[in-house]
This record gives C-alpha cells, structure tokens and sequence, in this order.
C-alpha cells in the first residue's frame, strides 16, 4: 500500500479505499478504467486519470524485448494430468504462466481433473510434477479430501502429507472468490505454490449477475478476476486451472450445441481451452478447442479409482 500512497493524488485514505477494492498494486491501478477508481475509492474523474497515468509511469508498463520474454518462458512448468494422451495433447501437461479452462457438462470430470492436478503438482519433477503446494478456490462444495487421499495413495504420496499442502477457501460470493485469488498472491510467495484452481470459475457469477441488463456488469467484474489470475500465473510462475459450465446456443443446426460460459472476455483470456465430453462407461473424449502454440486435437481418457488415466 506504500506504493499507492507515494502516487499523486492518493492519501492514506484513498490508498486504503483502493486496497479494500482489490486494487493493491501499482500494476491493478494501471490497468483499471478511471470509471472503476471513481466508484472504488469515491474520487472525482480528473482525479482517477491522474491516477491511472502516475501508476502506469511508475510500474514500467513498456515494452520490453522478445529475448527477455524467451528466458522467461524458458521457466514454464507442466503439470502431468495422469493420462499420456492429454500430456501429449498439451505437450507435456497443463502449463505454468497460463490459464487452462476446462469446460464440459456436469459429470464429465472437470471437479476429478482438478483433484488429480493438486495430487501431481506435489510428485517430483521426474515424474511428472512440479514439487508444490496448490491453491484450491471451491465454488460448488465439491472439493473431497476423501478423493485426494485415493489419487495420493496411487501415484505412492503419503496423503497426509498430500493434503496438508492444499490450502483450500470456499468462495460465497463473486467479491470473496476475488479476494481469495487476490489473496492467493502472498501464499504463492511463501509457500511455493504451483497451481491454483477455481472450480467453477463462472458457478457464482452466473447466479449473482441474472439477465441482460447485468451482463455488461458481469463481464467487466469477470475481465477484473481473471487479469488477477493472469498476474499470479506470470508472477509466480504457477498454473492456473480454471473449470466452466457449458450453455445450449439453440441457434446451432448442425455439430455440437454446447459452448462455455463466460462469452468472449473468458474466451480471449484463457490460455488453453479444454473441452470433455461424456463417452462410454468410464470413458471421456477431451477436445483441445484453443491454444497459441498447440493445434487442435482429440484424445480419450478415462476416470479409473486410482484417478486420471488412459
């Protein structure tokens, strides 16, 4: 909060106004619309652009060269799913400094996925994981320690142990999963955190926000949410899982009438978009939708007791 106080215009009182509303950091004020700092910390518009460019001036939003972002890059992790087909899939796993989203209907394995990439994120390097502790924002009541403990004992994890590296929030509402995910960046410091999952990212956005006219609010919230996300991911270097109810488009005559929630803000944000879908028995068929650096594909994975397999 030091930093906010030291810009123009901006008090104690202010800064602590700001803070409050999620805006903590020279980069979150930087990046927010002068709209959004008038009605955060009650400034006039004058005031919140002053604001706005005095933060952007002091947290060096530039440009910068593309060798720096290669090193950078050069420190992506990937997470093993517990099936090779998805691994191959995205090429080694989910990765570190992104977003991966993954949508379907109910049951087919979205909640399994993100309790099999909590257990693996924690196995050695060797094996798959990234030796770290997870993050778990729940959304639906549907986290099971009872589950971690079964997919621990299979991959040979003391589940104990498994367990007492998974911090765990329940989110009630669309502000409290924002300030649990604001949260998240302090422990993802300290504690070598490296995963953090929302399962479901839009469960209570799409109950507070009914109807047209509270979409265009929904969706500016939402943009906010997920450039937290974003910054968590590069900052830390940790994965981001975020899972996604799926919607019927009745406009759609021919293939497949399920597309995600979220619209386009989602859409554009997301690094990688996974789509799984019910198959026979245990079966599931998952869908690379989208990724800047992988092409589409299609690959079968299955829900075994032992967790994510072939």
């Amino acid at each position: 909060m030091d930093e906010l106080e030291n810009l123009p215009g901006v008090g104690p009182a202010t800064a602590e106004k700001l803070s409050d509303s999620g805006f903590d950091t020279l980069e979150s004020v930087a990046t927010a619309t002068s709209h959004e700092l008038t009605g955060a910390a009650n400034i006039g518009t004058q005031t919140a652009t002053k604001i706005i460019r005095s933060a952007r001036e002091a947290a060096d939003m530039g440009y910068e060269k593309a060798t720096e972002v290669m090193e950078r890059r050069k420190l992506v992790g990937t997470i093993s799913t517990g099936s090779d087909a998805l691994d191959e899939m995205l090429a080694g796993g989910v990765e570190t400094q992104a977003i991966t989203e993954v949508f379907g209907e109910f049951g087919t394995g979205k909640t399994q996925l993100a309790h099999q990439l909590s257990v693996n994120v924690q196995l050695p390097l060797e094996k798959g994981g990234l030796e770290g502790r997870v993050i778990y924002i729940d959304t639906e009541n549907t986290f099971r320690p009872e589950r971690i403990s079964q997919m621990a004992e299979a991959v040979d994890l003391d589940p104990q142990e498994v367990l007492e590296n998974i911090y765990v929030a329940r989110a009630c509402t669309t502000d409290h999963q924002m300030l649990l995910a604001e949260k998240a960046s302090d422990m993802a410091e300290d504690d070598g955190v490296k995963l953090l999952v929302v399962d479901a990212l839009m469960s209570i956005f799409r109950t507070e926000y009914v109807g047209r006219g509270a979409l265009a609010e929904r969706q500016q919230k939402l943009g906010r949410h997920l450039a937290t996300l974003h910054e968590l991911s590069e900052r830390h270097n940790l994965a981001v899982l975020v899972t996604n109810h799926v919607m019927s488009n009745p406009g759609t005559f021919f293939g497949d009438p399920t597309k995600p929630i979220g619209g386009h803000v989602l859409g554009h944000a997301a690094t990688g978009r996974i789509y799984i879908r019910k198959s026979k028995k245990n079966t599931r068929k998952a869908k690379l939708v989208d990724h800047p650096g992988l092409p589409p594909k299609k690959v079968k994975f299955q829900i075994a007791n032992e967790g994510i397999r072939d």
